[in-house]
């Protein structure tokens, strides 16, 4: 099983186990083989400068991933230092692949180094999730790499316990992963997109240390609070299907294919035709308003021999993904030395979608839900619509601005999603998030008095005239439990008709509403023209 503890022997029930195959420190296993190093000299993969990977040794010597290269070579002065090449691992790992697939049939590769396969039939044939595993380790060490197998109901749950050489057993994955650092979500780079990294950082500084504890919100807290990449994280720490099962094989109109004239037995050649069968691939699944997130390689020769690999990825293909897999592949395949190489040129190349998604169903869907129910509320929308007029029924799009009203742009539902400003410029002085989950269009005001009854108002330095201690909204008041700011609002103020010169001195500050469970909400407030204003209430 590697070097890991199996939590607990069981049988596998009827409902799908997934087994994932995970090579220690693959970046640095293959460039030391090419390097052609002795096992005992420390190994460090750099890419712009930082280490992205480094062998065990080297961790044993203090090398870390994310330090210099100077800083590195200071702890280990005996340190290989290598450049990272996809290529290199790719192609290094295709005979890792043959190996397992010899073995159990049916591998899907999430990158160089890690893969994964049904486990169910595995364990049929073998007796066992257990004998399973230790026959793949054992296939795995045949051909000179050591790996660590992890198996889980759930995707991102048995490549997470691969790390830990762990078999799940049925219906414990989220138990699993409760007690786990929460950065265990942004571990593995195949499993979560880029900005996976800032978003387990923000709940580390929300106090939501562990996955559990993450596992714990609700899908409408997560949904309305973080971003899409969070719907999905949130979904792998409850141990729950990452995105919905494919229900369907898609349909053989997205296949494309290319007969190779003359026949490819060159690395250049196949990197050429593996990007020109990228672009038609995605050109076909754009007109069919679909994403590719499982795709199939198959390449056939001339003497008649047929390939085929199939490549797994937790977000949709982007064309420069699939081409990036497809000249892996054709790479592996054209300079494997093991004696299984193909004995002549490849004649077809063909990329078939195994698994597609529409539009939206990787995220958190509009009533809740995924797909089906989402696409159903949108007709019903475009119905509405119809009656009503097309301005009738209007979409908020993400735009660039400082307040939260600012920062949304509302078009008629079909139109571009186009935004008034461009949400990725800097912004500075822009509200951090989350943002509020209601926006008060009317802005009704609310008067903010300190603990002797004053007024409370903003200086001209920008500071509460006394601490805010109750908030009068109506005819109803509250004490306050907490409150943050004020936080100046200074737009444009070289200008006449800025808003703020207009409104003599702005601010927008927080106040946490103290009352029962039930009424207990945080509000924020804006200040000008010497008056506060309720803007937004956060759930």
């Amino acid at each position: 099983m590697g070097r890991g503890t199996v939590i607990q022997p069981g049988r596998v029930r009827s409902g799908s186990r997934v087994l994932a195959l995970w090579c220690l420190d693959w970046p640095a296993v293959a460039a030391a083989a090419v390097a052609q190093v002795p096992a005992t000299r420390p190994v460090a993969v750099l890419a712009a400068g930082k280490v992205v990977a480094c062998s065990a040794i080297a961790r044993s010597e203090g090398v870390r991933r994310g330090l210099r290269r100077r800083e590195a070579q200071a702890r280990c002065p005996n340190l290989l230092i290598v450049q990272s090449d996809p290529d290199r691992d790719a192609r290094l790992f295709e005979p890792v692949v043959a190996a397992v697939d010899a073995t159990v049939p049916g591998v899907e590769v999430l990158r160089p180094g890690l893969l994964v396969l049904g486990a169910r039939g595995a364990a049929r044939f073998f007796g066992s999730e257990e004998v399973a595993a230790e026959r793949l380790v054992d296939a795995v060490a045949a051909v000179g790499v050591e790996a660590q197998v992890g198996i889980a109901d759930e995707l991102s749950t048995a490549v997470i316990a691969a790390r830990r050489g762990a078999i799940v057993p049925p219906g414990d994955g989220a138990r699993y992963l409760a007690p786990l650092p929460i950065a265990e979500l942004a571990v593995e780079p195949s499993l979560a997109a880029p900005e996976r990294a800032d978003l387990v950082d923000l709940l580390h500084r929300l106090g939501l240390r562990r996955i559990g504890n993450f596992a714990a919100l609700t899908s409408v807290e997560v949904g309305s609070r973080f971003g899409a990449d969070a719907v999905l994280a949130h979904r792998s720490a409850r141990g729950v299907p990452e995105r919905p099962p494919s229900a369907r094989r898609p349909s053989p109109d997205l296949t494309v294919q290319y007969r190779c004239d003359p026949p490819i037995d060159r690395i250049d050649a196949a990197a050429f035709a593996g990007r020109m069968l990228a672009t038609r691939l995605h050109a076909v699944l754009a007109a069919a308003s679909v994403s590719c997130t499982r795709l199939s390689v198959f390449a056939e020769t001339e003497s008649g021999e047929q390939l085929s690999r199939i490549w797994r990825c937790a977000e949709p293909l982007t064309p420069e993904g699939t081409a990036d897999r497809v000249r892996w592949q054709l790479d592996g395949w054209l300079t494997r030395r093991d004696g299984a190489r193909p004995t002549a040129p490849i004649t077809l190349l063909r990329l078939e979608p195994v698994e597609v998604v529409a539009s939206g169903a990787l995220q958190l869907g509009l009533w809740g839900g995924v797909g089906e129910e989402d696409e159903r509320a949108r007709r019903a929308l475009i119905r509405v619509q119809g009656l009503l007029g097309g301005e009738a029924v209007q979409v908020g799009v993400l735009s660039g601005g400082r307040g939260p009203e600012e920062r949304i742009t509302m078009v008629a539902l079909g139109d571009e999603p186009v935004p008034a400003t461009d949400p990725a410029l800097p912004w500075p002085g822009r509200m951090p998030q989350p943002a509020p989950a209601v926006i008060l269009v009317n802005r009704p005001a609310v008067r903010l008095e300190a603990a002797d009854g004053t007024p409370v108002q903003v200086t001209d330095r920008g500071l509460f005239t006394a601490d805010p201690a109750r908030l009068h909204w109506g005819s109803r008041n509250w004490h306050l439990a907490g409150w943050a700011g004020p936080w100046p609002v200074d737009e444009q103020w070289w200008t006449p008709e800025s808003p703020t010169v207009a409104a003599g001195v702005a601010a927008r500050a927080q106040a946490q509403l103290a009352g029962e469970p039930a009424d207990v909400r945080v509000l924020l407030l804006i200040y000008y023209s010497e008056t506060w204003r309720a803007e937004g209430l956060y759930d």
